[in-house]
């Protein structure tokens, strides 16, 4: 299996952000950012391997800045590493105003897939290759997240109530 180039797993969205997707603040649902963000992290491991895959965690969605009404929400994800069936997506949220053309940083996330064969099966993923700094950094630090979801997985499943 041939590794693959970041960047040919890079997936950009953009979205006009109007009152129904905004709370009683004027900002958007909280949700509905987390939706964005599991849509475009999954189209990312996709395009990755090239198979159906399902979402297996979500590292914290810390919310920075509000995106308020009008303005654009502007996404990108990007796989930053693999295992042998998992894949790590890192994406970023940006909130621009459309009028100035000014972004701001207002979120960013890790999800982490599983691809699936035929028979809904984890099946093996190429691995990933960084180019960029950005890629490199992410990249870097990957093994480290991993560790650490594994171990809080297995908290999780070793904890008796």
């Amino acid at each position: 299996m041939n590794a693959r180039k970041a960047s040919e797993s890079r997936t950009v969205m953009t979205d006009i952000v109007l009152p129904p997707d905004t709370n009683t603040h004027g900002t958007i649902f909280g949700g509905r950012v987390m939706a964005y963000v599991d849509r475009i992290a999954s189209i990312a491991a996709m395009r990755h391997c090239r198979r159906p895959v399902v979402t297996a965690s979500s590292d914290s969605l810390d919310f920075l800045a509000p995106i308020r009404v009008g303005d654009a929400i502007c996404i990108e994800a990007f796989v930053t590493w693999t295992h042998k069936t998992s894949m790590e997506v890192f994406v970023k949220i940006e909130a621009e105003d459309l009028l100035t053309g000014k972004r701001r940083l207002t979120s960013t996330s890790y999800l982490t897939f599983v691809a699936l064969d035929e028979n809904g099966k984890p099946t093996l993923v190429p691995e990933v290759i960084p180019e960029t700094e950005e890629e490199k950094w992410h990249y870097a630090k990957a093994k480290e997240r991993y560790e650490m979801r594994k171990k809080r997985r297995a908290e999780l499943l070793n904890r008796t109530l």
